[in-house]
């Protein structure tokens, strides 16, 4: 995050979600990883080909990561690394934010958003997909403040369309 802090930013006159901003960036990160993904014998047949491997003796030199993806063994440091500093950086942006008015909010919007808050009510997937629970939520004031505003402002823009 640079800063240690946590800043609001304006484009154009409206509010820029920065945990969209860190996650797209992050995104880009790990779509620049050399992982690859198989889900089939000739898939993986190509995989190992673009590696300069033969998928039958140079087993010893790759890795299974999740979701039938693989990686050679020299780069899962940077990989691993990668994901660590992501997770570094996430935390550094909720603590930076004293109210959780700020990126923490922006953070819950988001999730919640992308996992249907507007039809199913429920905050649990959201809550999944960030690593935390209902109870991690309510021991920590600012969490609860951000989760509330932003369940607040997703009934506010359901009311503005009708819905």
């Amino acid at each position: 995050m640079g800063t240690g802090r946590w800043l609001p930013c304006w484009k154009g006159g409206e509010s820029i979600n920065q945990y969209q901003v860190m996650r797209d960036r992050q995104q880009r990160e790990v779509n620049a990883l050399p992982m690859r993904f198989a889900f089939s014998q000739e898939q993986f047949n190509e995989v190992m080909k673009e590696w300069g491997l033969d998928p039958k003796k140079d087993l010893d030199k790759i890795t299974r990561i999740p979701w039938g993806g693989f990686i050679q063994k020299k780069d899962a440091p940077l990989m691993h690394e990668t994901f660590a500093r992501h997770h570094r950086e996430l935390q550094a942006a909720i603590d930076a934010d004293p109210t959780g008015e700020g990126f923490i909010k922006d953070m819950f919007l988001y999730e919640l958003e992308n996992h249907e808050y507007s039809y199913t009510g429920t905050v649990e997937d959201a809550l999944d997909s960030l690593g935390l629970s209902f109870e991690d939520v309510v021991a920590n004031p600012r969490l609860a403040r951000g989760l509330d505003l932003a369940e607040q402002e997703i009934l506010e823009q359901q009311q503005i369309m009708g819905m």
